[in-house]
């Protein structure tokens, strides 16, 4: 201590360093700190999904028009309310109620930074002492991270490769008790690239109605689906189960730096009204920061001036991307893919370490993947599976095809001699 200092009354908040390791953004900046700096190789990022660096994915002029002649309006300089401004709570309600039984209200619609701020505001607002919340394995690891930090008990449920990555219903049926709060689903799947049926989706509604849980749709990649499966949105089912949604541009749009989300209550017998759950959606909002207000003026216009060809040029590079991942990672013989994607930017891939040499786990095989080859796959371990590979599939399909080339020649050198 500095001679004639008090003793400081400060320190840092114990756990925060822990969980923010443990996300994609924390386990990404681990790899990216590997990568041989003397290399020549061009990075190729198949970590993380953000694709809007391509040209394959550059976003639609329409999205770009609508920001700029918000911005250049000078009508939206100023504070948004707090769940943000009615014209686009207006328009998102009226974009999300195409088929529904019901129809939702802008009163029903809340605006965030992004699906990152939703996850932060619904598991903040459910954190009670003794709560628990179930989450699936594998999923997204910022669940993880904001319920360590809210010291919310975390019960993980399994999602099964050999059925395609559906939910042990079982499993949940099991781990709920008397203090479960909700159970989260992601669909289309991060990081699993599956969609769920209509009747799969049905039986996790009936399930969760029969548990006396609320369930937290995260639909980050909604409409990103590209197989034989169609996209079934959750609030469906909002006539038997309350749901709570979570959304963004940032996926279909590709648009992930505007930072523009929702939080949507799909609710017709305003069960989440009566609990609080809806007061206290808007209470944690009037202490944390909004959306930009001329991105949330500007939905509007993209909503409305978006057409449907953008839509169907993302959604062909995707199949042509997904297509391009299942088949070379199909050649390795040290790599298994369980299930070719069918929605969202992803592939889990099993790592087989009996036919490796030097290679521990999934998170020595990326490292030293990083460090051999300027190639960033995200470990397993970062979405609660231990020994298999989240493979990002959407990049350029040149770039896509060379990274995968490059993972090919990784495992033939590190293959365990005949």
């Amino acid at each position: 201590m500095e001679s004639g200092a008090k003793k400081w009354g400060f320190q840092r908040t114990q756990g925060l360093e822990a969980a923010s390791t443990t996300t994609v953004r924390g386990y990404l900046n681990l790899l990216m700190g590997n990568i041989n700096q003397d290399s020549c190789l061009t990075v190729v990022p198949l970590g993380h999904g953000d694709p809007s660096h391509f040209p394959s994915f550059r976003t639609t002029p329409a999205a770009e028009d609508a920001i700029v002649d918000a911005l250049r309006s000078a009508k939206h300089n100023c504070y948004a309310t707090t769940v943000g401004i009615l014209p686009a709570r207006r328009a998102l309600a009226d974009y999300l109620n195409r088929d529904l039984p019901y129809k939702s209200s802008p009163d029903d619609v809340y605006l965030t930074n992004g699906c990152t701020q939703g996850i932060e505001v619904v598991i903040s607002i459910l954190s009670r002492p003794g709560a628990n919340i179930l989450l699936p394995r594998p999923g997204f690891p910022l669940y993880e991270a904001w319920c360590a930090y809210n010291h919310l008990e975390m019960r993980h449920y399994d999602l099964l490769p050999e059925k395609g990555w559906e939910v042990d219903l079982d499993a949940v049926e099991t781990l709920a008790d008397e203090n479960t709060v909700a159970m989260v689903i992601i669909n289309p799947g991060n990081p699993c690239g599956n969609v769920f049926s209509y009747e799969h989706l049905n039986k996790i509604a009936e399930t969760a109605r029969k548990l006396g849980i609320l369930v937290i749709a995260d639909e980050a990649y909604d409409n990103l689906a590209f197989g034989s499966t169609p996209y079934v949105p959750m609030r469906v089912f909002g006539l038997t189960v309350p749901i709570l949604t979570m959304g963004s541009i940032s996926k279909r749009w590709v648009v992930p730096g505007w930072r523009l989300g929702w939080l949507v209550t799909s609710d017709p017998d305003g069960i989440l009204q009566k609990s609080g759950v809806t007061d206290s959606i808007t209470g944690f909002l009037n202490i944390s920061s909004d959306p930009a207000t001329f991105i949330q003026a500007a939905i509007p216009q993209i909503l409305e001036n978006t057409k449907e060809d953008f839509f169907s040029k993302i959604i062909s590079t995707l199949r042509e991307c997904a297509d391009i991942c299942y088949n070379r990672i199909e050649e390795i013989p040290s790599l298994t893919c369980p299930k070719k994607p069918e929605g969202s930017m992803f592939v889990m891939v099993k790592l087989n370490l009996s036919m490796l040499e030097d290679i521990n786990d999934d998170v020595d095989f990326c490292l030293k993947l990083a460090k051999e080859e300027s190639v960033i796959i995200l470990p397993g371990r970062a979405v609660e599976l231990k020994n298999w590979l989240r493979v990002t599939f959407a990049i350029e399909p040149s770039l896509l095809q060379e990274g995968l080339a490059r993972v090919e020649a990784f495992c033939q050198r590190h293959a365990k001699k005949q």
